[in-house]
């Protein structure tokens, strides 16, 4: 663990961040108690040491979120519903307060120990900042210390939550006025995504990384000249190895960025391209069949889950959608693929207007009667909130 919130920010950030781990940790103190509360840990990029420092004239300013793991003694779900509501109430509170956004998560060690390896699990047991507790309580968790069991899907959900936030930045250039606020978020959403491309890449290759200058310094060395990946062009994995590059300047030093709605437009269709591209190749790979083009990936029918696997998705969809859904036979499936399925469509075909094969196969992935992108968007909002 680094000793410092930052790389390089200042030592009047670090003490602010500092005072506001100790102000946090009595805080959740006071809302589980000694016995419950078995540790709280910081994640993200502030846990790591690699938190983003943004350069104001009034001083260096924190950016990102800051993360925290409530780990909590028996059982997880109980535990949720008793302290969920005032650690929602303190999040509120300190957000407010602290100018950042602060979040907490109820975890159970005993469900990380016995858990497979995730590119969530890897990150928050790599290198953690036990801001309280027992600092021992990722004992027994070891076998999250190894990248290369990170499953290669796990670049697919990464692209799929950092794609769905270049929909959310294409909605607002769509609809809304650009004032500062809206600014920050699509260039932070675009800056996500440059940085998740060479991400998914580096862990289908089983390269991943927590800290995102290892990743970096991976990426240019797998990247290399005279490496190729089959399916990929040379001037598609330069474009990453650049795109990965600005990401990781941007997570570490990130801006504000004022720029018009024609400039932040163009650079998000040029990432959705790049992004369906990737899509495919990672896709391809996953479901180990080929597809040439996003229209016939979204018409393949996925494959289905086995029995007991198959009545949970039934139950989950009935959830999102109603008990009608019950009787849709995509309700088989677990509700992420009718995201990864309607994602690239509403990335590369924002005019929907003479694609009707198309519009019938959105209707029924995200059981809407919509019939343009933007009511497409709406449905696809609300699942995507649930399954992220």
């Amino acid at each position: 663990m680094s000793a410092r919130f930052t790389i390089d920010g200042s030592d009047e950030l670090e003490a602010r961040l500092g005072a506001l781990c100790d102000t946090i940790s009595s805080a959740v103190q006071e809302i589980v108690p000694g016995p419950k509360l078995q540790s709280l840990v910081l994640a993200g990029g502030y846990g790591r040491g690699e938190g983003g420092v943004l350069h104001t004239a009034e001083g260096d300013r924190p950016y990102n979120d800051f993360e925290f793991y409530v780990f909590t003694a028996g059982n997880a779900l109980l535990n949720s519903r008793r302290y969920r509501s005032r650690l929602q109430h303190l999040e509120h509170e300190l957000s407010g307060r602290a100018g950042l956004h602060v979040e907490f998560k109820i975890e159970s060690i005993d469900k990380l120990r016995h858990g497979p390896v995730s590119m969530f699990s890897y990150d928050l047991v790599s290198a953690p900042r036990v801001v309280c507790g027992n600092h021992g309580i990722f004992a027994g968790c070891e076998h999250h210390l190894d990248a290369t069991r990170v499953p290669a899907s796990e670049g697919t959900r990464l692209l799929l939550n950092r794609c769905t936030g270049l929909l959310l930045a294409r909605e607002i250039l769509e609809k809304e006025k650009l004032d500062q606020s809206k600014c920050d978020f699509i260039g932070r959403n675009l800056a996500k995504a440059k940085l998740a491309f060479g991400d998914a890449l580096l862990t289908s290759q089983g390269r991943y990384h927590w800290s995102c200058r290892q990743r970096q310094a991976r990426l240019v060395e797998l990247c290399s000249p005279g490496e190729s990946f089959t399916g990929l062009s040379k001037s598609f994995i330069d474009q990453l190895v650049v795109y990965h590059a600005q990401g990781v300047q941007f997570k570490l030093h990130p801006q504000r960025l004022n720029r018009t709605a024609a400039d932040f437009l163009a650079e998000q269709e040029r990432l959705c391209a790049l992004a369906a591209e990737l899509w495919l190749w990672l896709e391809s790979r996953r479901l180990n069949r080929p597809f040439s083009s996003i229209g016939e990936y979204a018409l393949t029918p996925r494959p289905e889950a086995p029995g007991s696997f198959a009545l949970r998705n039934y139950a989950l969809n009935a959830r999102a959608f109603g008990l009608s859904a019950l009787f849709d036979p995509l309700s088989r499936l677990y509700p992420r693929e009718r995201l990864l399925s309607s994602l690239p469509v509403l990335l590369r075909q924002p005019d929907l207007a003479d694609k009707p094969l198309l519009r019938e196969h959105l209707r029924k992935q995200l059981r809407t009667e919509a019939s343009d992108w933007s009511g497409f968007m709406n449905a696809y909002k609300q699942l995507w909130s649930g399954y992220a």
